[in-house]
């Protein structure tokens, strides 16, 4: 492995794992694709998938006592129930052809239904943040049971709960503090029922698995994350709306066009 991987690789962690504690997803979004340039897709999926899960135990440690436990029950047991169902039912959904393709830059894009669904979803939640008469409902707490079986079940269907999870609690009138640690604890839960999931892939290839890159990667984003913890100081909960609404944007657009 060249240093060249080792810089590029790391300094996505430091920056995604410090962007994400402010917006509660993106880091799996931003990793994937940079360890893919390096290893084949199913290797890059598995070394996400510890670093993500390594640095929001770290996360843990940091703002976990700020949770809130019944929005944690509330939301994580059905997200995480929700995933396997989406999980059982991916092996469907795969069958189903491209609503269309493209090409840019001579490579291939699928726009697929599922994500479609996703980025639309995803798009109306932003708007929550930005307009103003959205921006002032909350969602009663009666639903986050509703938003964590949507944020599991699409996750399981497409790799992709993170930003639907952030896009209810958002919206649950928390401080930032909590809003912050809730979604870091939901999503240990969730990442400790993928990585069950994927613990016998990450036996068999066991062999391809770089280890020291792994541990270079998980410092830089415990480093993201620590920074990023300081400077949590200094914002508000409005600038973490728009910092939300803005990824859920952008996350959006490429979701729906098939560049993620």
């Amino acid at each position: 492995m060249s240093m060249t991987a080792y810089v590029i690789i790391c300094l996505a962690a430091l920056l995604g794992s410090g962007l994400t504690l402010f917006s509660g997803f993106g880091l799996g979004t931003i990793l994937v694709p940079v360890f893919a340039l390096f290893f084949p897709i199913e290797i890059a999926i598995m070394l996400t998938a510890i670093v993500h899960f390594l640095n929001n135990i770290f996360k843990l440690i940091l703002l976990g006592k700020n949770a809130d436990k019944k929005v944690v029950i509330k939301f994580g047991i059905p997200s995480i129930i929700a995933a396997f169902i989406g999980a059982y039912l991916l092996t469907y959904v795969t069958t189903l052809e491209p609503l269309f393709s493209y090409t840019l830059y001579d490579k291939a894009f699928y726009v697929v239904p599922v994500k479609l669904t996703i980025a639309f979803l995803l798009f109306i939640f932003a708007l929550f943040d930005i307009i103003p008469k959205l921006a002032k409902l909350q969602f009663d707490t009666k639903y986050l049971s509703l938003g964590g079986f949507l944020s599991g079940f699409f996750g399981g269907l497409s790799g992709n709960q993170g930003a639907l999870r952030t896009a209810f609690l958002i919206r649950a009138n928390m401080t930032k503090e909590t809003f912050i640690a809730t979604g870091i604890v939901i999503a240990c839960l969730v990442d400790i029922s993928r990585l069950t999931i994927y613990f016998e892939q990450i036996i068999r290839f066991d062999d391809q698995l770089n280890y020291s890159l792994i541990i270079f990667a998980t410092g830089s984003a415990f480093l993201g994350a620590y920074f990023g913890n300081k400077l949590l100081k200094k914002v508000t909960i409005k600038t973490i709306q728009y910092v939300v609404a803005t990824m859920l944007m952008l996350f959006s657009v490429l979701l729906g066009f098939g560049i993620i």
